[in-house]
């Protein structure tokens, strides 16, 4: 559901220690202006806003939540996993997130979003970066919503390319996916945003490996823009976080995010 607002003034840093994720977030991005991509850790961030792969309980007990919660400290995750209580009654699903006090200065908010149902859960063939990178940038929106230019910057590092073992490549056209979404839609309905991106991306295994698929919104047109440079994501089947349904009829066929 959306108003027609969408808050796109948003400093965007994309960082992760793991050089192969970067390289790969290079070419997925390289015909999109005002990203920021380096290699490091988001600890090293100083933005808003540093965004978590998550668990759907909130567990922070590995990857880049552990790394997290041992420098923010364990009330960092009582925080989260109250959230996912008040929200979703204790288990969060892949394709929502929750934004909640950091009880830092920097970062002011952790957003917290599964990429998958319990830790250490191989999603290297899913939908599952795709739908957790696009509702994290949508929990940006709805705590903006909330608190005008809260969040006015972001750090995101490759989501499930570590403990979800998604390749680089795979990782960083998802994420595309999910980054431009931000811009063109504004969900207030986490079942809406899972919808619109299983119904496109379904069977996206089958496109050619060149390209990279940018979301239609609900009631929108496909939008038009260059392929990805470098080549494209080999990786994985699109199943998993309800992944049903048919090939990308909707979507403009920017980019394909999977090949095996």
């Amino acid at each position: 559901m959306t108003d027609g607002w969408v808050d796109t003034a948003l400093r965007v840093v994309l960082t992760d220690v793991n050089a192969g994720v970067v390289e790969a977030w290079r070419a997925a991005f390289a015909d999109v202006p005002g990203i920021e991509i380096r290699r490091g850790s988001i600890l090293d961030e100083d933005v808003d806003a540093w965004v978590t792969p998550t668990n759907a309980a909130g567990r922070m007990d590995g990857g880049v939540d552990a790394v997290i919660k041992r420098h923010l400290g364990a009330g960092i995750q009582l925080r989260v996993r109250r959230a996912i209580e008040d929200r979703f009654g204790g288990s969060m699903p892949v394709g929502s997130a929750v934004c909640v006090p950091s009880g830092a200065t920097v970062p002011r908010f952790v957003i917290s979003t599964p990429t998958m149902v319990s830790s250490s859960q191989n999603v290297s063939e899913t939908l599952n970066v795709a739908m957790a990178c696009a509702a994290a940038f949508q929990a940006v929106h709805r705590q903006n919503r909330k608190a005008p230019g809260s969040i006015r910057s972001v750090a995101l590092v490759g989501m499930g390319a570590r403990t979800g073992r998604v390749p680089a490549r795979v990782c960083a056209n998802l994420m595309w996916t999910g980054y431009t979404l931000f811009h063109d839609h504004w969900f207030q309905d986490d079942d809406e945003l899972r919808a619109t991106i299983t119904a496109q991306l379904a069977g996206i295994d089958q496109a050619p490996h060149t390209t990279r698929v940018r979301i239609v919104p609900p009631g929108g047109t496909p939008a038009t823009g260059a392929p990805a440079k470098g080549g494209a994501a080999k990786g994985a089947a699109a199943k998993g976080a309800g992944a049903k349904g048919g090939a990308a009829e909707g979507a403009h066929a920017e980019g394909h995010p999977f090949r095996r």
